[in-house]
């Protein structure tokens, strides 16, 4: 099997994982991650309806204002102070939080950080 192919076979085997477990309602919403090699993309989702309720990236004004780059963990602790602070003027204070079959290291692991510093809790 060529690398590439198992590399996107073991994440998809990951986010199935991950997902089995994780679900979000209108309390506590699940607090999806997306990473690419240039952004970061992080949403409030309530599963129960399918809407998400709040969302932040890189690509947000708040954030885009503030970083010179998108791809590195600063910008990502900026995405998880703005969503934390989003979530909670909206009254959310709790979230279930799904890392999308990714390991928490690295960018993942500096939003949720910056959004626990904020007061989110997990």
């Amino acid at each position: 099997m060529d690398k590439n192919v198992f590399k996107q076979f073991q994440h998809r085997r990951r986010k199935r994982r991950v997902r089995k477990k994780v679900f979000g309602s209108v309390e506590r919403p699940r607090m999806s991650v997306y990473r690419s090699l240039r952004h970061m993309y992080v949403q409030l989702i309530d599963d129960d309806n399918g809407a998400t309720l709040v969302a932040a990236s890189t690509l947000t004004k708040e954030v885009a204002d503030q970083c010179k780059q998108t791809g590195n963990r600063q910008a990502a602790t900026l995405v998880g102070q703005v969503l934390a602070r989003k979530a909670l003027d909206i009254g959310i204070h709790q979230v279930r939080f799904d890392r999308n079959g990714m390991k928490y290291h690295g960018r993942i692991q500096a939003m949720a950080e910056a959004a626990r510093k904020a007061g989110l809790v997990f």
